[in-house]
């Protein structure tokens, strides 16, 4: 089982993705990763979490154009299979 499986099992899914993204943007139980952050405060952000879709905006200031793309590529791949 997958990090990203382990950490959304068991709770409500808009908080599971709000939690994985403060987890990789503080480097909370997994390595910090901006990318995934912001992977999955915008998965978050798109099922109407205001507060995920502020913090996306925050990290995405401490982001390339680069990573912002992977970011946003990941959330869609994310979201093609879920």
């Amino acid at each position: 089982m997958g990090q990203s499986q382990a950490f959304t099992q068991d709770r409500e899914p808009e908080l599971n993705f709000f939690e994985m993204g403060i987890n990789y943007s503080c480097g909370r139980q997994v390595t910090a990763d901006l990318i995934e952050a912001h992977k999955w405060f915008n998965i978050a952000a798109m099922r109407g979490d205001l507060e995920a879709a502020r913090r996306r905006q925050e990290i995405a200031s401490e982001m390339s154009a680069f990573e912002i793309a992977a970011a946003q590529r990941r959330a869609r791949e994310w979201l093609s299979v879920h």
